[in-house]
């Protein structure tokens, strides 16, 4: 999993302050980082100093009490946190021992970007190489057949990666080329090569070279190419391609004709994007309000939610689903069963609901049951 941002921030005032992350929602295995495993509805405050944070998923435990979820972020110094459940080495310490506390991983300080998957995570330092961690049981580490992984590995000897995605046991990732490639568990087509074997190192999707944007949910995946056009594909029994049917695609398939997406972001089988200049879309599975259109059920091609166009952040979670508007004011919706929306209550919501009065929301990322943001420090 990915989040998806386009705020404009001064990029000065990040690097010299960095942000103060926030989190809410499921805790049971201190994926809140909060030093406890209580479970809070509202935005607690976990420290400041953070360039970006990213809450992990393990789909496989909705609806259930969202005990196996971790979250890591990077430090404005480039260092990696991670804390959270550890089975499998989810966390990258060399330990399986669960952390209630962000923990270091590793000494190095390059780090770019981190995307938390189900039981593993990857993440990119500069110049550009690309290293993962984790469970490996269907090879989404990327390094080949074997065990798990309790320290990041690099994938590969290449050094043009620009973004990588992790779903449940499946990851993905962009290179500076515009090239795709997607490796791990293909059992529903959600690695794209027309096929369904698993893949234990990068394969490339396709031939195109003009993708832009990248994101794995659950067992799917969609992308963005340069022309604004949205593609999805992988598993699709509840519609979170959005091509229409319930049928699963083994290779990139257009959604729609157009050409104005500007964000896509996967999550557990629902899928949201922002087309331009801000307007807010949802499809796949929506019993629980997710999807934002009003109503508690799902839709099968991209259903406007609402009618305001400044959206600028968006991210999809387990079953619940929270965005960044262009005042910076956060708003979530869908399942809130452990507080994952923010909002005080553990009541679903159908639609966008605002978390708070804070106007200094920088991003958000959505995870099975928990949520975790920044706020950019004054």
């Amino acid at each position: 999993m990915r989040i998806r941002f386009l705020l404009a921030v001064a990029s000065l005032t990040l690097l010299s302050t960095g942000c103060r992350a926030f989190t809410w929602g499921a805790n049971g295995s201190g994926q809140g980082g909060d030093g406890t495993t209580t479970d809070s509805p509202i935005p607690i405050d976990i420290g400041a100093g953070w360039a970006t944070v990213s809450a992990g998923a393990d789909y496989a435990g909705f609806p259930g009490p969202g005990s196996q979820n971790f979250t890591c972020g990077i430090r404005i110094s480039g260092s990696l946190w991670c804390w959270g459940k550890n089975a499998e080495g989810r966390l990258g310490d060399g330990t399986t021992t669960d952390r209630l506390t962000p923990t270091q991983v590793g000494t190095a300080t390059d780090w770019a970007a981190v995307a938390p998957g189900g039981y593993h995570a990857c993440g990119i330092r500069a110049p550009g190489t690309l290293w993962c961690w984790g469970s490996n049981s269907n090879g989404q580490i990327g390094v080949g057949t074997g065990p798990d992984g309790l320290v990041p590995a690099q994938v590969g000897v290449d050094t043009d990666w620009t973004d990588v995605t992790a779903g449940f046991t499946h990851t993905c990732g962009l290179r500076a080329a515009g090239t795709l490639w997607c490796w791990g568990n293909n059992s529903g087509g959600q690695l794209g090569d027309g096929t369904g074997a698993d893949r234990p190192t990068p394969i490339v999707v396709g031939a195109e070279t003009d993708w832009s944007v990248i994101t794995a949910g659950e067992t799917h995946t969609c992308g963005l190419r340069a022309a604004g056009t949205l593609w999805c594909w992988g598993e699709n029994s509840a519609g979170q391609l959005g091509d229409g049917t319930t049928d699963s695609r083994s290779s990139p398939t257009q959604i729609g004709t157009e050409n104005d997406w500007t964000i896509v972001t996967g999550g557990g089988p629902h899928t949201c994007g922002i087309r331009a200049p801000g307007t807010l879309w949802c499809w796949g599975f929506g019993n629980n309000g997710q999807l934002g259109w009003g109503g508690f059920e799902g839709r099968s091609i991209p259903t406007q939610a609402g009618t305001d166009g400044d959206w600028k952040a968006i991210t999809a979670g387990g079953a619940h689903t929270c965005g960044i508007r262009a005042a910076r004011t956060l708003w979530c919706w869908g399942s809130n069963y452990l507080g994952q929306l923010g909002d005080g209550t553990d009541v679903d919501r159908g639609t966008p609901t605002q978390v708070g009065t804070a106007t200094d929301w920088f991003t958000v990322s959505a995870g099975g049951n928990n949520t975790i943001g920044l706020r950019l420090q004054g």
